[in-house]
């Protein structure tokens, strides 16, 4: 008896620790808890580079791009020689690494480090319609040359949504601002991107807005299949099309359906899984996946309208450039 009683005791802690942990990865009003500051920073790329062959990456490799990586930031931070100083004239170059947050290694899934965010096509290269990509380029091309009215430029340059896609989506990490805040309510999920401020509303298992509404990160409606929450995103914004970084560059046309998925696998991390339908821009579906990691802090205010003297500068440099070829 004494032995059976030691049994069920051992048995009702061990069910109470159980229900506690999955109390614990649960909101108030019941849905798997996502909320929290996370991050996507890494050295992995939306493409696979091509010193790589296959997705998953030796330990051998992850530390060879780990050190690279902090070799080439020295290098940003220090470019002369001791005693060496800039020369009258030259380009005194753009951000310091204070600014800059990409990641220090890939990152890990499964204990396994992965040459790309892409795992599908398997050759981790978008399928890419070319012909499509010319079609777009002149308009590509104006966007970065054309200076005569600020709705020409960039949203990233206009404050509005950040470079390439890191508002997503689907959310890709860029240079720095690889932050992200989840907070969930009754029929709600919003993430509010670090990177210009972004705030995508994801309505559960609500109607979609009508087809000619477009929002800046598109329309977003999610349900819960388990424990993972799956996001389907309609109707892209026109200017939204070309989303351009240093690490990437995609096309995500007005039809395209971007699908989503978040599952909590720990307390510290949120595995990131997406898929791009776009057949007018690329010749399959693409998928991929990365971990979103626990953040330490809080998400401060990206103030970029308020410190954006670029913009001015561009349309001011412009008038003057006329101003001196007439």
């Amino acid at each position: 008896m004494k032995n059976l009683s030691k049994i069920l005791l051992f048995s009702l802690v061990s069910n109470f620790t159980c229900l506690s942990a999955e109390e614990d990865m649960k909101t108030w009003f019941g849905d798997p808890d996502l909320q929290g500051v996370w991050t996507n920073a890494s050295l992995t790329t939306l493409e696979r580079p091509d010193e790589y062959e296959s997705l998953l990456v030796t330990e051998e490799e992850a530390n060879r791009a780990a050190a690279f990586s902090a070799e080439f930031t020295d290098a940003i931070d220090n470019p002369y020689e001791e005693g060496e100083t800039p020369k009258a004239g030259e380009n005194v170059g753009g951000y310091n690494t204070a600014w800059m947050d990409p990641g220090t290694k890939l990152f890990k899934i499964n204990g396994e480090y992965r040459s790309s965010i892409l795992i599908y096509p398997e050759n981790g290269k978008l399928p890419r319609k070319w012909v499509r990509w010319g079609i777009e380029a002149p308009s590509i091309y104006r966007m970065f040359t054309q200076a005569n009215h600020p709705e020409e430029r960039s949203l990233g340059e206009r404050c509005i949504v950040g470079f390439g896609s890191t508002g997503g989506p689907p959310m890709l990490n860029v240079l720095y601002n690889n932050h992200y805040q989840i907070v969930q309510s009754p029929g709600y999920v919003m993430i509010l991107v670090e990177m210009n401020h972004d705030a995508r509303i994801i309505r559960i298992k609500g109607n979609r807005l009508p087809d000619h509404i477009k929002p800046w990160l598109g329309d977003s409606v999610g349900h819960w299949e388990g424990n993972t929450l799956v996001v389907k995103t309609k109707n892209h914004h026109l200017q939204q099309r070309f989303r351009a970084a240093i690490r990437h560059q995609i096309l995500i046309t007005e039809t395209a359906e971007v699908t989503e998925r978040f599952t909590r696998t720990s307390e510290d991390e949120i595995l990131y899984e997406f898929s791009v339908d776009d057949d007018v821009a690329y010749r399959d579906v693409w998928k991929g996946e990365m971990p979103l990691r626990r953040a330490e802090g809080k998400i401060y205010e990206y103030a970029c309208h308020e410190g954006n003297y670029s913009m001015a500068n561009i349309l001011a440099g412009a008038r003057e450039e006329e101003r001196r070829n007439q």
